[in-house]
């Protein structure tokens, strides 16, 4: 008979889990000799857990399908939890299997012993341990039947000795079934449509994968479209209709055609800054998870469905507007571009990051784009231009640092194109995983803007009031670190230099590593303020001018 070991490497494969990331440890030394011996499952040696969770995640995110990572007992599997909760937020189906002591020692304060099942209990949608081997392949196409349905984290804590034992097998469909819903308000948003002046659709991360529709959908109703940040790249920036995205890392464009629209369409996103949200409009809003319906806003027509299905029961019964919105947004679209256009054309020394984030997105027009949190996030979301042909990804509810380098590792066994924006914090965090597409010869492209401080931190230390302080960030040359992995890299200090850089990056078929020096005073700032926001920022710079004075 199949060892529990055995049965839960072989159903993950049957999921379709083509890898699983980890490191080794004595607590699943049985999983790891089941992998070694199951040619349909790749094993992927991180550097670090957290990497492997992240790298778990991103590949969810990606693709949609569950996907996998480990940890040894204690230690081990305690750092896989930052990356899953990356993907408990992102909504990606992740199944993390963790290493526990014997089941005899369970209770003793043994080596190790950590409760798994306690420390899992808010991260996952579904979380056991296996007690019974009988009971293994059931409990396995549990976690992954959960982590699909509820888009989630699955985790299953393996005593060692349960994972030698003979286990038995759970036939089941490891397919959720499909969820089709019928739409009796169809004809009162239709209506609202058709009265409407000037419609905005607003997209999130359910808007993935319908492009065409979308398109099709606003160029009928007239309507500029405005994205939530896993909303980007949904449609190419430089489409007419859309005015980018919206928040703290939105577009003045966007925010206007929010202060002018009468009606809010709302698809797959539950976008949580409501401040940047009109009052006193009507709402449409199509989610297919119907906890997100009115989570923010009061909708006065609901839809629980999947996008796809709602716009294609939609579009043939709206109106063509003759007079579109978007076409009288045209001139504010313009006048942004012409804006961003400065910083991302300036020449001077230090380098502008704006420089940096559009002149790589001239070349990079394809593939996955990771970008990491911090100031590079904003540069990321707002410099870097959407062809519409490639994929984004954020840490975008967590918003954690470091998902960078192993994000990119996970996109690179999906995708051949992957192009990592990462600043000198989060960079810092997880370069070692570096190493990991070194050893995978994963051909990874990663830039590194780095300004010597945690940017995003200074900022907001600034706009709350407070003087620059704890920012201050010491850096090796990062250029050489990855040419002592084995990999490119170069370090740019010249804009002049820098369009020749990203030629000879784009054209390596190997890792390699881009540093650019950019200005570290150079300021994300949002589209708009809250007065009390404006007035800290004015106060902070007037500081910033005073003080060199007073000393002098």
């Amino acid at each position: 008979m199949p060892s529990v070991a055995e049965i839960i490497v072989k159903t993950l494969v049957k999921a379709g889990v083509k890898r699983i990331y980890g490191i080794p440890g004595d607590s699943i030394d049985p999983l790891m000799d089941a992998i070694r011996r199951n040619k349909e499952i790749k094993y992927v040696q991180v550097r670090h857990e957290e990497g492997a969770a992240f790298a778990a995640s991103v590949e969810a995110k990606l693709t949609g399908s569950v996907t996998a990572c480990m940890g040894t007992s204690g230690p081990g599997s305690i750092h896989l939890l930052n990356g899953l909760y990356d993907a408990k937020m992102d909504h990606a189906p992740v199944v993390a299997l963790t290493g526990q002591v014997e089941s005899d020692m369970l209770g003793h304060d043994y080596f190790q012993e950590v409760n798994m099942v306690k420390l899992f209990d808010d991260v996952a949608v579904y979380n056991q341990i296996v007690i019974n081997p009988k009971n293994a392949g059931y409990l396995i196409w549990r976690a992954i039947h959960e982590a699909k349905s509820k888009s989630g984290v699955s985790h299953l804590n393996l005593p060692v000795d349960i994972l030698r034992m003979d286990g038995e097998e759970y036939d089941a469909d490891l397919d959720p079934p499909k969820v089709s819903y019928d739409y009796p308000d169809i004809d009162k948003a239709v209506e609202l449509i058709d009265k409407s002046k000037s419609p905005v659709v607003m997209i999130g991360g359910g808007t993935k994968g319908y492009s065409q529709l979308i398109s099709q959908f606003s160029e009928r109703i007239g309507a500029p479209v405005i994205y939530a940040l896993n909303g980007k790249g949904v449609l190419s920036d430089f489409d007419e209709r859309v005015m980018g995205g919206i928040g703290l890392l939105g577009t003045k464009p966007s925010v206007e055609a929010l202060d002018k629209t009468d009606l809010l369409i709302l698809l797959g996103t539950s976008f949580p800054y409501v401040n940047f949200l009109p009052k006193g409009v009507d709402v449409i809003q199509v989610d297919s998870n119907p906890s997100n319906i009115g989570k923010r806003v009061r909708a006065t027509v609901e839809f629980v469905g999947d996008v796809s299905d709602f716009l294609s029961k939609i579009l043939p019964r709206v109106k063509e507007k003759d007079d579109k919105f978007y076409v009288r947004m045209k001139d504010s679209k313009e006048k942004w571009f012409n804006e961003l256009n400065k910083k991302e054309s300036d020449m001077s020394k230090p380098m502008k990051p704006q420089m940096v984030a559009y002149e790589l997105s001239k070349v990079f027009t394809e593939g996955v784009v990771v970008v990491d949190t911090g100031n590079v996030t904003m540069w990321g979301a707002r410099n870097f231009r959407a062809s519409g042909n490639q994929r984004f990804v954020f840490s975008a509810w967590l918003g954690s640092m470091g998902i960078g380098v192993p994000g990119a590792v996970g996109a690179s066994f999906v995708y051949d194109k992957v192009l990592a924006l990462v600043g000198d914090g989060g960079f810092a965090m997880t370069m070692m995983e570096l190493i990991t597409a070194k050893k995978y010869s994963r051909p990874i492209k990663v830039v590194v803007f780095n300004n010597s401080k945690l940017g995003m931190i200074k900022f907001e230390q600034e706009v709350m009031g407070y003087p620059e302080w704890g920012v201050d960030l010491y850096n090796p040359d990062f250029s050489k670190l990855a040419e002592a992995i084995g990999i490119k890299g170069i370090t740019v200090e010249d804009p002049k230099d820098l369009p020749s850089a990203i030629k000879e990056m784009s054209e390596s078929e190997e890792p390699f590593v881009l540093n650019a020096i950019v200005d570290p005073n150079e300021r994300p700032m949002p589209p708009k303020l809250t007065f009390t926001q404006a007035k800290n920022y004015v106060l902070s710079v007037f500081r910033e001018k005073l003080e060199p004075s007073e000393e002098e």
